[in-house]
């Protein structure tokens, strides 16, 4: 018998007879790999065709006998934060999906969450990628040695799923779901069946048997889950691990959270003894700030957290015909609206200069209030004024140069009062004393950078 095989996108799964060399589904280059075709049975195709059902009648029950899951005891974790984006902690039965770029300190955050489940619960830690020895001298370092922490090296999604129907264990982490491959599926790990049918066989053994789960997931080069989108819509959360491998700050948000909300954020910094929380990040992000021209002082948002953060410019001569710009922590499209809308509306000659925008710290703004503090910080750097130490800054810019309203203002202004500062300029649809209101870009770079 001739065996078929068929072309799978491992992007968005899109499946074709032959090889193409882009998906016309998602349009992405060399992403169709080569796999066996499943083979329907012939009673199949004969239910299909006459339009039958095959399965039974499914066992229901009342709504209101439900117990509800948030009823359900949480595993605590020792950071608060994390438990706060998680929705009060790691929910029994539920599934996570952390995902980071490579040297985040993934393996280390989940390694010290099962130090801590491990003094009253059982913990599995299964990998796929490290050895006992590699996994035991993290242990070690950041003291997670315990009898209820027990480890194994498997990459079969069905050893996996089946130790955890054994129901011997409170929380498992799997690292990482891209390692795994299921024995019924001959294409290689990492693809889109595997995963999906993997993740798929690990869901269905959590939920059986009420045991908390995380599943590690690797991430592409543009920064997003590598393989299906799917996997994202079958677990019960999808944690992104964000921030600079080599220093600063790390970043925990939920993309996904089934239990809690999406808008909270952990902040965390590396340290010898593992990852710790920082418990407040704007006076450790302005601690070794100097005034100088081209810094300002924003007032932004970390989820629901106030932030200050210092945003720094710089301006100098171009020596060539197209002036260069470059972004840290702040997108780069949004930097050149900005640049023109200056140039249109304020009279400023940048289109002869190299600008550089950074965000210090390595925080990555996705805030549309930082809008203002950017203008002002290039203004300054290329004016050589300073703007007053005394002064925060935040709202948002419009391409007619008028400065709008922020979200969550009154949290920002109390933030600024915190670390002593003596006033904010912001919009005038503030409302507080506080808050120096401005409505026209121009004037504010004419009255407040000196």
């Amino acid at each position: 018998m001739k065996v078929k095989s068929q072309f799978v996108c491992q992007q968005c799964g899109a499946v074709y007879a032959k090889w193409v060399g882009q998906c016309s589904n998602c349009s992405a280059w060399n992403s169709l790999v080569e796999q066996v075709a499943a083979n329907t049975s012939t009673s199949a195709k004969s239910a299909l065709a006459k339009g039958k059902a095959s399965g039974k009648k499914l066992d229901y029950v009342k709504i209101a006998t439900i117990t509800p899951s948030d009823a359900k005891a949480r595993l605590v974790t020792e950071f608060r934060d994390l438990n706060t984006v998680l929705g009060g902690g790691i929910l029994m039965g539920s599934v996570s999906l952390l995902a980071g770029q490579p040297g985040m300190g993934k393996s280390t955050l989940l390694m010290q969450i099962c130090a801590e489940v491990a003094k009253t619960h059982n913990v599995l830690y299964v990998s796929g990628e490290e050895s006992a020895g590699q996994v035991k001298l993290r242990a070690v370092r950041l003291g997670a040695e315990s009898d209820k922490l027990s480890f194994a090296a498997s990459t079969s999604a069905n050893d996996i799923a089946k130790t955890i129907e054994t129901g011997e264990f409170d929380l498992v982490i799997v690292d990482s779901i891209q390692t795994l491959a299921m024995d019924e599926i001959s294409s290689a790990p990492g693809t889109v069946s595997q995963v999906t049918n993997c993740g798929n066989l690990i869901i269905r053994a959590a939920k059986s048997t009420d045991t908390a789960v995380i599943i590690v997931g690797h991430v592409t080069k543009d920064g997003t889950l590598a393989g299906p989108k799917v996997l994202e819509h079958l677990v019960d959360v999808v944690l992104n691990f964000e921030g600079d491998r080599y220093g600063g700050f790390k970043t925990i948000r939920a993309v996904k959270n089934r239990f809690g909300a999406t808008n909270e954020v952990a902040i965390f910094e590396m340290a010898q003894g593992g990852l710790r929380e920082v418990a407040n990040p704007s006076e450790a992000l302005l601690a070794e700030r100097t005034n100088t021209d081209g810094s300002v002082i924003l007032a932004t948002l970390e989820g629901n957290r106030p932030i200050l953060v210092e945003i720094q410019a710089l301006a100098t001569g171009s020596n060539f015909g197209y002036p260069k710009r470059t972004a840290s922590g702040f997108d780069l499209n949004r930097l050149n609206l900005l640049i023109a809308v200056l140039e249109r509306r304020t009279k400023l000659r940048l289109s002869d200069k190299d600008i550089f925008v950074n965000v210090v710290g390595g925080i990555k703004l996705s805030d549309s209030a930082a809008d203002l503090a950017v203008c002002m910080a290039i203004a300054s750097a290329v004016a050589g004024r300073k703007l007053d130490e005394k002064y925060v800054v935040f709202g948002e810019v419009g391409l007619g140069g008028e400065i709008r309203s922020a979200f969550r203002a009154d949290q920002r202004i109390a933030e600024a009062k915190k670390l002593g500062f003596k006033h904010a300029i912001g919009p005038a649809t503030i409302r507080d004393k506080f808050v120096i209101p401005v409505k026209d870009l121009r004037e504010t770079l004419i009255r407040y950078v000196k």
